[in-house]
């Protein structure tokens, strides 16, 4: 799944836990799956984080990835 499909699931799931007549044993479920989903954004987040981090610009205005 890919980190715009994950937002758009988590998107779905809120909506869902947002409606009344949602039976407990599911919305347990869609919460459950939230928290499955919310990790693997945050995971993509961080690793995205930590790129972005190591790019440093050398003199001549080129970019490079420094580990």
């Amino acid at each position: 799944m890919t980190f715009e499909e994950t937002l758009a699931r988590l998107e779905e799931i809120a909506q869902a836990l947002d409606r009344d007549d949602l039976p407990l044993e599911q919305a347990l479920r869609l919460f459950e799956e939230g928290i499955v989903r919310l990790r693997e954004a945050s995971a993509v987040l961080t690793e995205a984080d930590g790129t972005v981090r190591t790019l440093v610009e050398t003199a001549d205005g080129v970019f490079e990835a420094r580990s």
